[in-house]
């Protein structure tokens, strides 16, 4: 079952999420005589946390249905799954068909590496049903990018492919949003770096990465690279693939990342976004628009553009 961070009444809390509703998870922790240690944060409940088998036994409770303790969705405040990573780490051109649609030519795995970039984790994320704001300083080119997002669960060095899968504690849904002609300094000298750099700035904008709804633990036996993926806009489609057109699996991005920099624990990787952004198609956010960007098993991070 997946798990979800909620605010509710001024305090935030730790749930199971279902797409009709929340269950906090400390009613039912009393209910079955649990004591759990104060806090809100998913990892201790999460593969490789020190109450994951508490949880597991909880979540046992709730097979026969419905609790006196459930939340509708809308009486509840999301908040992101994880709120202070140390690290916030994104994927460019990972699925073959978003690099083709850019106007690049895709590469086997074996010739080439995964392109790592960042952003700063305390201003671009945003919690689902918060807004996603246009900036003022270049507003007509904000575009979408509907990514698996994979939360860190063990300290990790120098881990193989075979074993990365062992430090992952779950997964979850990051909508990377990108400006796609940021271009400080109209009337500036060009230099030969000016294109990289006005792409990643273009990354960094506020609430330019929402993150949730919920967490799905990254279970033994669970395979990340066969989940749907679907970006809506206004409801019409968008994006629709697989994380199995990953050039690069989540396994690979672990060991590549692992290899250069130790992964802690609540560290986030976005795994890159597949074809069907706007900019393929000339069609970019605008105030009013609504943002669904959903995998399947997970659940729909929704925000409206402001």
């Amino acid at each position: 079952m997946r798990l979800c961070r909620y605010e509710q009444d001024g305090a935030t809390r730790v749930g199971f999420f279902q797409d009709h509703g929340v269950t906090p998870l400390r009613e039912v922790a009393a209910a079955q005589q649990v004591d759990l240690p104060d806090g809100d944060s998913l990892l201790p409940f999460l593969p490789g946390g020190a109450l994951r088998d508490s949880v597991v036994d909880l979540e046992q409770s709730l097979a026969d249905g419905p609790t006196p303790f459930d939340l509708p969705l809308d009486s509840v405040r999301l908040k992101v799954p994880h709120a202070t990573p140390g690290k916030l780490l994104l994927l460019a051109g990972n699925y073959s068909k978003h690099i083709e649609e850019g106007g690049g030519r895709a590469e086997e795995r074996s010739r080439t590496f995964p392109y790592v970039f960042m952003k700063p984790p305390s201003t671009t994320l945003t919690h689902p049903g918060d807004p996603v704001r246009i900036p003022a300083c270049s507003p007509d080119h904000i575009d979408w990018e509907l990514e698996l997002g994979v939360i860190i669960g063990r300290t990790c060095r120098d881990v193989t492919e075979a074993q990365a899968l062992d430090y992952v504690a779950g997964f979850t849904v990051v909508n990377d949003i990108s400006d796609r002609q940021f271009r400080p300094n109209p009337e500036r000298a060009e230099r030969e770096k000016d294109g990289f750099f006005d792409w990643l700035h273009g990354k960094w904008h506020d609430s330019f990465c929402p993150l949730g709804p919920a967490v799905l633990p990254a279970e033994p036996g669970l395979d990340p690279q066969t989940l749907g993926l679907q970006l809506r806009v206004n409801g019409q489609i968008e994006q629709d693939a697989s994380t199995a057109d990953m050039v690069f699996p989540v396994a690979a991005i672990v060991e590549f990342i692992s290899g250069i920099v130790t992964l802690e624990p609540g560290d986030i990787i976005s795994t890159g976004t597949p074809a069907g952004v706007g900019a393929a198609k000339g069609r970019f956010l605008k105030p009013g628009d609504q943002l669904e960007a959903e995998i399947a098993g997970i659940g729909v991070l929704r925000n409206p553009v402001v």
